[in-house]
């Protein structure tokens, strides 16, 4: 087993379809079968605030604007942070998160059509210093992506309702995002088989093990 000291903050990004879910559940048992305690949690979520601003934001029945769309998911990331990821990390705990600060700029930013203006001292401000020590961007061309999404049926929620066009934006900003940021994130090709985007992933995840020996 590891020695107890700081844990470490593992973010998992990508658009719908991606595969974000099932690569985060390879990543825990891959942790906890090093000993390691895992928290594994979502935005928006991850505490019972945090789920229901999730499902506020997420309903189809609500006519939300960027502005206040970009307020709910930050109040959730505040109490995320707070009740969460902040105090598993000070534990020693690794924190594996469906998508986190990346995402904001991707979607609302991307997306909506904010400015790193109107976000950043919000987000920074919701984060309190807390940022990924890795993320993992799995990435993936928006037709794919989104037939996988929707082929898994149910009427999806307010963002898998969105046309291509928005996605093929959040696509190109988490991309652009990468690329300032290469120290902290991998860019994993999600449009392959399963078993081998995990090992990608587990590659990764290997590699801050051995950073932290």
């Amino acid at each position: 087993m590891l020695k107890r000291g700081r844990g470490r903050f593992v973010t998992f990004e990508g658009i719908e379809g991606v595969g974000k879910s099932t690569q985060l559940e390879a990543a825990r048992v891959l942790l906890l079968n090093r000993g390691i305690e895992v928290v594994a949690t979502r935005e928006p979520g991850g505490t019972p605030l945090g789920e229901r601003l999730r499902a506020l934001v997420l309903s189809r029945d609500e006519t939300v604007s960027r502005e206040t769309e970009l307020l709910i998911m930050l109040a959730a990331r505040a109490e995320h942070v707070a009740g969460v990821i902040r105090p598993a990390l000070a534990r020693g705990a690794w924190v594996l998160c469906d998508r986190y600060s990346d995402a904001t700029v991707a979607y609302q930013g991307g997306g909506r059509g904010l400015t790193d203006r109107q976000i950043a001292p919000l987000a920074a401000f919701a984060e309190g210093g807390v940022r990924p020590d890795l993320t993992l961007l799995l990435d993936a061309p928006v037709a794919s992506a989104l037939a996988r999404a929707r082929g898994r049926g149910g009427a999806g929620d307010r963002f898998e309702a969105e046309a291509s066009a928005f996605f093929e934006r959040v696509r190109k900003r988490y991309l652009a995002r990468a690329r300032t940021s290469r120290r902290r994130t991998r860019v994993i090709n999600a449009d392959r088989p399963v078993g081998k985007v995990a090992a990608d992933v587990a590659k990764a995840i290997n590699a801050l093990l051995a950073r932290r020996a």
